[in-house]
């Protein structure tokens, strides 16, 4: 069963409007809105980073920025049929990162070879700012001490990339 919409009615003829004219229709009026549509928000997917140390390309070029975007569940699901993270779990950060990680520095293209040549402490970096992004930063709470009472940052993520 085919569904139509109804049309709006013709505008009546004007007398002593010409034939082309009257045929066309009056413009309508704006029916009034019942509510105001909500105002589209708009979801920040890429996010800026500096390594603390910076990967070093063949050539000898040192890489410090590069951005970042959300992972999707496929990101996450895919490395897990990947046969070095079937042998070495530890090895999922890289792989994952490789997919998400979208720009370092002047790298052509930045796969799981380039973040696995990464220094390690470049490497802890990124696996802190990928929980940072993809948790929308709930990996940290703000605590205080309750010898000195001094404020600080616990972190509350999980020991390893893919893990909640």
């Amino acid at each position: 069963m085919r569904r139509t919409t109804a049309r709006p009615p013709a505008a009546p003829a004007v007398p002593g409007a010409a034939a082309d004219e009257a045929s066309e229709p009056a413009p309508q009026a704006a029916a009034p809105v019942a509510e105001r549509v909500p105002e589209r928000q708009s979801l920040r997917t890429e996010f800026e980073f500096e390594l603390p140390r910076g990967y070093v390309d063949a050539t000898g070029t040192v890489h410090r920025n590069g951005s970042m975007r959300l992972a999707t569940a496929r990101d996450e699901l895919i490395p897990l049929r990947d046969v070095r993270v079937q042998e070495n779990p530890a090895y999922l950060s890289v792989v994952l990162l490789g997919r998400v990680i979208t720009r370092l520095g002047t790298v052509a293209q930045v796969h799981d070879g380039v973040v696995e040549n990464m220094f390690a402490s470049d490497l802890a970096f990124l696996q802190d700012f990928y929980r940072q992004v993809n948790a929308e930063g709930h990996t940290r709470a703000g605590v205080t001490c309750p010898h000195c009472e001094q404020p600080f940052e616990v972190e509350l993520g999980g020991s390893r990339l893919g893990e909640s």
